[in-house]
């Protein structure tokens, strides 16, 4: 088994690095559905593009690199101690080479564990199987914004804009049309729905997730489900939602279906929502050496290159903002606005945010740029670089983010999905904009980071410090102005008026 530790590594950098065949295709499929200008067909752009960097980078995809969840098939006899000693190596040089950002946290002290090892980290599922010569393991890397919008339903009960859900296909129809469409932007759509019915609350979700390794293409092999799965898939886009919940044609690239049995008591439709940025990758591997044998998710010969054009095309229209901002330049702007950042920009996530509200802040945040971000940073020879550097989910530092425009002067704050009534009321009275940057391109924004300037709260870890930036033309798309309006209200209000229309039964 001298070659096991090396495979399961280029696996959880193929894993973070490359999107494979089936979801390429699907995402190129959801392009050609929307109108070239708009707002979902420039976030598809820029998905595209990103898609290429990271492959061309070998950098992660998108810099929140998930829980790796690895399920593994081993012959009768093997050594799963060994393995697993090997596979928990692998991840920790995953995490010191940056393909895997630091993303192990001690719930009790908040501590981050810097490699990526403690409780429950990562995560494997064993099982044997009769096959002697040969082990197979498959690993998704599912971030947190995505994992956020997992929901489970407890059936027969009342559904918004959908009405009653009962213990039948027809309940469960309702439950994942509304998984969908409570996701909004928040999940970095066009995402992908991974479902179970039936089980119990810990077997629904594994389950669910586990139809994720499922191929977008594939057909289901019993037909109730096959019909079920096309039906979403044919009714989901009609919601409005769009790539990065901005409203458009495409809103879902796959919808896979598994049914568990249950106890009479119970009836569990449990929904694992997956990002445009699905990553999961598999090999088989020999049983004696550890070498892979082949890979589960990969077509033969070079990958293709999959975008059009550079991302955000530039067409004269878009607003330079330059660090520090004006309330006179803010309030210029208006929801759909492209604008392009240069100067300084500080990351801040939940860490941060809990922190700001009752202390200073360790700089000067007046007319400044907040950024919805955890990157992948890695150190050489003292001195930083960004890997990677996405947005991250805004609507987790709601309870903050007014308080904190308020205290510290703040003209922007970046990040994706948008957030709600009490921040937008503070981007009035303040003003202030939130900025939408597209949610999982981070090779896309990491090349618009010129330098590191500096560091505060390193000891929150890598993803919660406050990182000092200096940006060079860092495009985001305003989708929350000083003037009351939200893009995210109106696309949450008119899918909800969509969704309606589908509560009519079917099956």
């Amino acid at each position: 088994m001298q070659h096991f530790k090396q495979s399961i590594l280029d696996l959880i950098t193929d894993a973070s690095t490359n999107l494979p065949p089936d979801v390429r295709k699907a995402i190129a499929k959801a392009q050609t559905k929307e109108t070239s200008g708009t707002r979902s067909s420039l976030a598809l752009g820029t998905i595209t593009t990103n898609i290429d960097m990271a492959c061309d980078n070998v950098g992660p995809i998108c810099q929140d690199t998930g829980m790796p969840t690895f399920f593994i098939h081993t012959p009768v006899g093997a050594d799963q101690l060994a393995m697993k000693r090997w596979i928990r190596e692998a991840i920790a040089e995953a995490t010191r080479t940056g393909k895997l950002r630091t993303n192990s946290v001690d719930s009790l002290t908040g501590k981050n564990m810097s490699d990526n090892l403690g409780p429950g980290t990562p995560i494997m599922h064993w099982e044997q199987w009769e096959n002697p010569d040969e082990i197979e393991v498959k690993l998704i890397l599912k971030g947190g914004g995505c994992e956020n919008k997992n929901i489970q339903y407890s059936l027969p009960m009342e559904l918004e804009h959908l009405g009653k859900a009962g213990r039948n296909l027809e309940g469960v129809r309702k439950c994942i049309l509304h998984a969908v469409w409570q996701a909004q932007g928040h999940g970095c759509a066009v995402g992908a729905v991974g479902v179970c019915i039936g089980g119990d609350r810990t077997s629904g979700y594994e389950h669910a997730k586990m139809q994720l390794f499922r191929t977008l293409d594939d057909v289901n092999p019993e037909p109730r489900l096959a019909e079920l799965e096309q039906y979403v898939m044919e009714h989901a886009d009609s919601l409005g939602i769009g790539a990065m919940g901005f409203g458009g044609n495409a809103t879902l690239i796959g919808c896979k279906i598994g049914a568990l049995n249950r106890l009479p008591a119970s009836f569990f439709v449990s929904v694992a929502y997956d990002c445009w940025a699905f990553r999961r990758q598999g090999v088989i591997l020999d049983a004696k050496t550890g070498a892979v044998k082949r890979w589960l998710y990969k077509d033969e010969g070079p990958v293709r290159s999959m975008a059009a054009g550079s991302g955000i095309p530039l067409t004269g229209t878009e607003v330079r903002l330059t660090t520090p901002i004006s309330e006179e330049q803010v309030r210029s702007l208006k929801v759909g606005d492209v604008v392009l950042i240069s100067g300084m920009m500080y990351t801040g996530r939940d860490a941060i945010h809990a922190h700001l509200v009752s202390n200073d802040a360790p700089v000067d945040l007046r007319g400044q740029v907040l950024y919805h971000c955890g990157p992948v940073a890695l150190q050489k020879e003292g001195r930083w670089t960004i890997n990677a550097a996405g947005p991250t989910t805004s609507s987790r530092e709601e309870p903050y983010q007014a308080d904190v425009i308020r205290r510290f002067g703040l003209r922007a704050v970046v990040g994706k999905g948008g957030m709600g009534t009490k921040t937008l009321a503070a981007l009035e009275e303040h003003g202030a904009v939130y900025l939408n940057a597209i949610g999982g391109a981070a090779q896309y924004y990491a090349q618009c980071i010129e330098a590191v300037e500096g560091v505060d709260f390193i000891e929150f870890g890598i993803p919660e410090a406050m990182w000092h930036l200096r940006v060079k033309e860092f495009p985001a798309i305003v989708t929350m102005d000083a003037h009351g309006n939200s893009l995210h209200a109106d696309v949450e209000r008119s899918s909800a008026g969509e969704l309606s229309k589908l509560s009519q039964p079917v099956f």
